[in-house]
């Protein structure tokens, strides 16, 4: 990976990434799945993220005897990188893992990659523009496809409609952050094996 290669010594051994847009106008819509899911991460591990740096809300504390850092990127999604690359510079992490959502998964799905190309994400896009290399593990959140009478920027930026499909979206967050953390503990590799399984959305 990336930061395992530049780093000989870790100062914290993973950051967290959700990705998502500031603001309570976009709060719990589908482009904000990697904030859902990172304040999910917050609660199993008993981190608060509450501080500001680098263009983000931040948190760090010790889980599982890990040094973890937890952050939701304040910039708008398609500057996320350069967010990123300030938090990697601070807190100089042997991994990076970054939660996003996913067009091409079904609500409620969900997949885990070590590595990959941005797809259509722009978020993504920006990270690893920034980054200079997509070699970092990635949970992707599925939201849906759009309807064809949909746009797809409205799509996004939409809210769930029902009871069902919100709380379908609770659970893919919990799964999410389940994922993320195993990835900490136990590696990309066995994350993939545990939940990458198809899954009928909502």
């Amino acid at each position: 990976m990336i930061f395992l290669n530049r780093l000989a010594r870790p100062q914290t051994d993973a950051l967290i990434l959700g990705l998502g847009n500031p603001g309570m106008a976009y709060a719990r819509t589908r482009h904000n799945a990697g904030f859902d899911a990172l304040d999910a991460c917050a609660q199993k591990t008993g981190i608060a993220v509450n501080r500001t740096r680098s263009r983000a809300l931040t948190g760090s504390g010790v889980w599982r005897g890990k040094r973890i850092a937890l952050a939701k990127p304040q910039t708008y999604m398609n500057d996320s990188g350069g967010a990123a690359a300030g938090l990697v510079q601070w807190y100089k992490p042997g991994m990076l893992i970054v939660i996003y959502d996913d067009i091409d998964l079904p609500l409620g799905g969900l997949r885990v990659r070590g590595s990959g190309s941005a797809g259509t994400h722009n978020g993504m896009r920006s990270i690893i523009t920034q980054m200079g290399g997509e070699d970092f593990p990635r949970v992707r959140v599925g939201v849906g496809k759009p309807p064809p009478e949909w746009d797809l920027k409205d799509w996004v930026l939409s809210r769930y409609p029902d009871e069902a499909s919100r709380n379908a979206a609770d659970e893919a967050s919990q799964k999410a952050a389940d994922a993320a953390l195993m990835i900490v503990t136990d590696g990309a590799e066995q994350a993939m094996a545990r939940y990458n399984r198809k899954h009928i959305g909502v």
